[in-house]
């Protein structure tokens, strides 16, 4: 059976914002998460400020965590001083069972994503699991520093990671942005990007 990833996740200070606020940030990430995926059905919202999303390939999954984890920081009310992130439980391996969509569905990619979903901290964004503890605990090693940059990046920074990782070229971003191609040259290397990607993609190719 072929291995999936399949990704949990829930909005931290999603409830400080105010209802209008929330209203939107959901419409909206609900139309980026099923754009992610041929099968709409294989992205959901649930209990408000959670989702789930089924993809057939584990650095695709990874790199739109992180550009996840972005997207809710971009979206911070700075006006009223409500900074948004996201924590995301990744589980890597085979699903059994396809409901009529993604929170009807099972197998053990689903066990591992939503056990370890129960058990992240404060200070963890991101977390990757398969059914292999030896490559757990070293994949665990590299995401306690990449969570660490995570929790450092500006609202700045998320913006102009979200648009490379979208495949934008720095080019590309600095017009979208309204800005200087060293500027966003300066956020990515601020941001910690160089060793950054590396790592995402070692872990990729990890678990594959």
């Amino acid at each position: 059976m072929k291995t999936q990833a399949v990704m949990t996740g829930d909005i931290i200070n999603f409830t400080k914002l105010s209802p209008s606020k929330r209203k939107n940030l959901i419409r909206e990430t609900e139309v980026l998460l099923k754009t992610w995926i041929k099968e709409k059905e294989n992205a959901e919202i649930f209990r408000g400020d959670s989702y789930q999303v089924l993809f057939n390939d584990a650095l695709e999954a990874i790199t739109k965590s992180i550009q996840l984890i972005c997207w809710f920081k971009k979206h911070s009310d700075e006006k009223n001083k409500v900074s948004l992130s996201t924590r995301i439980s990744i589980g890597i391996g085979e699903v059994s069972y396809r409901g009529k969509n993604v929170l009807n569905s099972d197998g053990e990619a689903f066990h591992l994503s939503g056990r370890h979903f129960d058990t992240l901290k404060d200070d963890q964004f991101l977390a990757i699991h398969t059914n292999n503890i030896a490559k757990n605990n070293g994949i665990e090693i590299i995401l306690n520093f990449i969570n660490k940059y995570i929790g450092n990046w500006t609202i700045a920074q998320a913006e102009v990671i979200f648009l490379l990782l979208e495949g934008k070229t720095q080019q590309e971003i600095a017009e979208t942005l309204s800005l200087s191609q060293p500027s966003v040259n300066s956020r990515l290397k601020s941001a910690g990007w160089k060793e950054f990607e590396p790592a995402i993609k070692y872990i990729a190719n990890l678990v594959q």
